[in-house]
């Protein structure tokens, strides 16, 4: 189960987050926010996305759409995202709870500049009813992230 993996990432790496599990799901940034009762913009959405040659998380906050143009700049090639069916094979976590903590298989990730705006941000914890609160800053250090700018 990925909610398992990743308080065993969690616990793995020394990381002490509490992990909300909610009664109603936080499958969408829609959902998340109301459940959390916060604006959607700081729902920490995470994207997998498939480059020429590996697979890619990014995480952007809530409201964020991927410019087109900024993503080719930045990764060379038009942003395809990885199928329904795939997310779960090469993530371990479900659409709707995917998060860039606890992976079946290593990914690169990538924080897109909108997360900066805000002290904390609420990615999801590997379902779709799961999620922590974390800073953006502390985000990028625990996944080993990189900055980009890819969002409009």
């Amino acid at each position: 189960m990925a909610l398992e993996d990743v308080k065993r990432y969690f616990k793995e790496n020394n990381l002490s987050f509490e992990i909300f599990e909610m009664d109603e799901s936080t499958a969408t940034v829609e959902l998340a926010a109301k459940a959390h009762g916060v604006e959607p913009a700081l729902i920490a959405k995470t994207i997998a996305v498939q480059l020429k040659d590996r697979n890619i998380l990014i995480v952007t906050k809530g409201d964020a759409k991927i410019d087109n143009r900024k993503y080719k700049d930045t990764f060379k090639t038009k942003c395809k995202m990885l199928k329904y069916d795939e997310v779960l094979e090469i993530t371990g976590h479900p659409v709707g709870g995917v998060c860039p903590f606890g992976l079946k298989t290593s990914l690169e990730v990538y924080l897109d500049t909108s997360l900066k705006e805000f002290d904390f941000v609420y990615p999801a914890a590997g379902s779709t009813n799961s999620s922590i609160k974390i800073a953006p800053t502390y985000l990028k250090e625990i996944t080993d992230g990189q900055w980009v700018d890819v969002c409009k």
